[in-house]
């Protein structure tokens, strides 16, 4: 079968202009001079900046918005400058890295006291999953330097850009689309090339593999975990257990196309599946259609968990142990917001990417989870993975 066409990589400066005056109006809203960002996440978004250089924790990289004067302005080490310069952000300071005894923190700081103040606030994620990609030292003095010698406070800015960041262009849906559909096929190909016999492992490397040769540009997450009847944990693997007649298997992949990620597993028995492990199969399949059917603009996060968890009530479900029952889903693997009846309920809008993924305990020590990736539309959801099959595939076991 032909591939999918793929979207066009990268975005116009013209989305980026757009996402930092959506963050603008938010940073006038709470009173914030500029904005300070770390990540990998969040400084792709705003600058449009890739680099697999993320990877080596020696030099961090820094991006002030400002609230006004002029655009984005790039702190980073100079080995970075001539690849940040083909960015639309024009502002590109640079220090000589690695420096230990100044990673960049008096460079950021006189960027910080030249920007225009009105407010004396700066704002930077520090709450909930909120990293800092720094050395813990550095930023306790660069909080020092700006606290004490500029009068500058600092506020966290974790919701107001998880908030922006939870609604997706049409740009964005059509990559996570676009990898969603890659991921689909290789999902459908692998009884092609699992086999009882071979290894989670062997089998995790086949799928690697598969996804490169259909143009994923990379898997960071492979999970895969498998058991007689049943399966433990979904977090792990893959091991060098090799899969026999009576166990189910589960993959759960998070690969990535031009940065955005799909996020979603399947389940697989070797031989005919115990009968109880068949009907807990059809559970979590019935609860992920009950999900996709809450999810509507203006529904709760929660409502979509409730609807999901009645099913597995219903179903016998004796416990779930991942603690909610999808999340946000975009430039990370996971990102806000979480279903779940107690994790700050956020009402569904149109273009917001999220994961259904119901998981229950049918037995002790059992456990099946099912995981979809749905994109919300003015008129309801809309499914970004091909579904899986109602019942649970029976590879020879």
């Amino acid at each position: 079968m032909k591939p999918p066409s793929p979207p066009p990589r990268g975005f116009p400066k013209a989305e980026f202009s757009r996402r930092v005056t959506t963050l603008r109006r938010a940073m006038r809203a709470q009173k914030l001079d500029s904005v300070l960002l770390t990540t990998e996440a969040d400084v792709r978004y705003f600058s449009g900046f890739d680099s697999p250089f993320w990877r080596s924790p020696t030099r961090p990289w820094f991006l002030l918005i400002p609230l006004r004067g002029g655009g984005p302005v790039a702190v980073i080490p100079e080995i970075g400058a001539s690849a940040f310069a083909a960015t639309w952000v024009e502002d590109i300071r640079a220090w000589p890295s690695p420096r230990p005894h100044d990673e960049g923190v008096s460079l950021l700081v006189d960027c910080i006291r030249g920007l225009p103040r009105r407010f004396g606030r700066i704002g930077m994620p520090l709450g909930a999953e909120s990293v800092a990609r720094m050395p813990v030292n550095d930023l306790a003095r660069l909080r020092g330097l700006l606290e004490n010698t500029a009068a500058l406070e600092f506020v966290d800015a974790a919701p107001m850009l998880q908030r922006q960041r939870m609604v997706k262009s049409t740009r964005e849906i059509a990559k996570i689309r676009h990898i969603c559909r890659l991921a689909s096929a290789s999902f459908a190909a692998l009884p092609g090339f699992a086999a009882a016999g071979m290894s989670e492992a062997d089998i995790g490397r086949a799928m690697r593999i598969d996804l490169l040769q259909r143009g994923v540009d990379d898997t960071p997450y492979l999970a895969a975990a498998s058991g007689p009847g049943g399966y433990a944990s979904i977090i792990t693997g893959p091991s060098e257990r090799r899969l026999r007649g009576g166990d189910i298997l589960v993959i759960d992949t998070g690969s990535t196309w031009d940065g955005y990620f799909c996020d979603f597993d399947r389940n697989f028995a070797f031989g005919r599946a115990p009968a109880d492990a068949r009907a807990a199969y059809q559970v979590v399949w019935r609860a992920t259609e009950a999900g996709f059917a809450a999810a509507r603009p203006g529904a709760g996060t929660a409502d979509v968990w409730r609807a999901m968890n009645a099913k597995l009530v219903a179903g016998g479900s004796r416990g779930n142990t991942v603690g909610r029952m999808g999340h946000g889903l975009g430039l990370q693997l996971t990102e806000p917001p979480s279903n779940a009846a107690r994790l700050g309920v956020a009402k569904l809008a149109p273009g917001m990417v999220i994961t259904l993924e119901p998981g229950m305990t049918f037995a002790p020590g059992r456990e099946m989870v099912h995981e979809e990736n749905i994109v919300i539309t003015e008129s309801g959801a809309e499914w970004l993975t091909a579904r899986a099959p109602p019942e649970l595939p029976e590879l020879p076991g």
